[in-house]
């Protein structure tokens, strides 16, 4: 699944049973700036200890409760639960409501798709940009609740142009609130606790848009426009409705005030208005100094996970084009196979994210992947021209391969993206990797429909060489900075 619609199923994701030092010391922060009394904190603390199914082990609900402990995971597990179920709703009945509702040829709605993407692009670095200068849980708010409303208006679209416009406000803002986001997740977390968040949200969002297609569904079952109205309007107040949520985000998930330069003094008392003016200069380039356009490092992480992040266009477009076109596997498989990876997502995201925040560990994770992927490629392609029940079991073996890749890079990708990033451009860097995975999603129709599908085995294997190379190239980021860390902390030390 995609990594802005991190979808898809019914089971619980299998989450950490235990609380790091981070969600524990950002409870007690929370908890300062309550103003109950220590008691009710400390009976409250007591009520929340985990119930233990048998001796020492802790049981499900105990773990599940121990995995969002900290409160600001909480309140964006509960934003992204209720907001993702709308978003499953609309993912699954887009297409044809734009087809047999409003009209539009299929040349059209490739149009009105590509231009939300491409609107998306230059939202996901924006959001990131605005979060290092406003309140990060400000913008959030303001552009879920946008996102809702536009939602909502698409069952006024009775024409190309609007549903257009629509469309790309839709794609600006949920690309702003995705990069706000990850600045929050940055801010509000540190080390290993922010790529768990991440992993968690990533588990919760696959599950609510599972259900939410399920709520698709009826529509496209049902068959009418009423129907189909009344699930976008629904899918809409569902973005709306996760904003009671979202308000109870506290202030320190925004970035720290910029310190105002200080008016330079003279001996007599005067203001000297020249020397004040040079150290508002020097202020302005030291901020300019930590933009993410100037660490070359990270730009090239950027560009090598966008490439990686064209698999996801693989799933989504390649392979069930593929499967019609080339195998003799019915058609039905692609549900199976979108189950698979769902499934696989929920239950191994969050256990397989633990200690990316490692640069040696994401290097590795990614290495992994790059091979798993490679492969995946191979395994697909190999699906053609076999009998029916080999052709799914080839299916079946390259789709379990491609989760298992797309988790461990995902886990990886984020571990790097944290940890190479300038703490005090936090939501420019995240901004920058976001927008990087949207240039990926927008490029990888194109990049499949070129290799595998116009040219079959031969596309299949240069895109598997892409895979590795990009994939590889992620790992040696990775340990090259791992690397460069050890030597700064040594001679630190021996400089101490």
């Amino acid at each position: 699944m995609s990594p802005t619609s991190d979808t898809d199923t019914s089971s619980f994701p299998v989450l950490d049973p235990n609380l790091d030092a981070a969600a524990a010391s950002a409870d007690e922060a929370d908890a300062a700036e309550s103003s109950g009394p220590p008691a009710a904190s400390a009976a409250a603390n007591t009520a929340a200890e985990p119930v233990t199914t048998g001796p020492g082990k802790p049981g499900l609900r105990a773990r599940l409760a121990a995995s969002v402990s900290d409160p600001v995971l909480r309140i964006l597990v509960g934003a992204t639960l209720i907001s993702r179920l709308g978003r499953g709703i609309f993912l699954t009945v887009t297409v044809l409501y734009f087809t047999l509702i409003v009209g539009l040829t299929p040349g059209e709605v490739a149009i009105v798709l590509a231009s939300a993407s491409a609107a998306g692009v230059v939202a996901s670095f924006a959001g990131g940009w605005l979060a290092d200068r406003f309140s990060a849980k400000r913008l959030l708010i303001t552009f879920t609740s946008i996102e809702g409303v536009a939602l909502i208006a698409y069952v006024f679209a009775g024409d190309f142009v609007t549903a257009l416009v629509i469309a790309v406000i839709c794609g600006l803002f949920e690309q702003g609130a995705n990069s706000t986001r990850s600045a929050i997740i940055a801010r509000a977390f540190t080390g290993e606790s922010r790529v768990h968040a991440r992993a968690v949200l990533r588990a919760v969002t696959n599950v609510s848009i599972a259900v939410g297609s399920g709520f698709g569904a009826l529509a496209l079952a049902i068959g009418t426009a009423e129907a189909y109205r009344w699930l976008i309007v629904g899918a809409g107040l569902m973005y709306l409705l996760g904003l009671f949520q979202l308000v109870r985000l506290p202030s320190r998930v925004d970035a720290p005030a910029r310190a105002a330069v200080a008016e330079v003094v003279t001996e007599t008392g005067t203001v000297d208005a020249a020397a004040t003016a040079d150290a508002i200069a020097a202020e302005r380039r030291s901020w300019r100094g930590h933009s993410p356009w100037r660490d070359s490092r990270y730009l090239l992480l950027t560009v090598l996970s966008a490439i990686f992040g064209m698999q996801f266009g693989v799933a989504e477009l390649g392979v069930p084009l593929w499967i019609t076109r080339e195998t003799a596997a019915p058609e039905v498989i692609i549900s199976v196979l979108l189950i698979i990876n769902t499934t696989i997502v929920v239950l191994f995201q969050v256990p397989m994210s633990r200690g990316t925040h490692d640069l040696r560990v994401a290097g590795r994770v990614s290495g992994i992947s790059a091979w798993l992927m490679a492969a995946t490629c191979l395994v697909y392609a190999a699906a053609a021209g076999l009998p029916v029940a080999f052709a799914i079991a080839v299916l079946v073996v390259a789709a379990i391969a491609h989760a298992f890749a797309e988790v461990l890079s995902q886990a990886g990708g984020w571990g790097l993206s944290f940890e190479l990033a300038d703490p005090v451009r936090a939501g420019g860097y995240q901004g920058v990797f976001g927008m990087g995975y949207s240039v990926g999603a927008l490029a990888a129709p194109l990049v499949v429909n070129a290799t595998a599908i116009s040219h079959g085995l031969a596309g299949w294997a240069v895109l598997a060489g892409i895979f590795l190379a990009s994939g590889l190239g992620i790992r040696w980021i990775a340990r090259t900075a791992a690397k460069r860390a050890d030597a700064a902390v040594a001679t630190g030390a021996a400089i101490a």
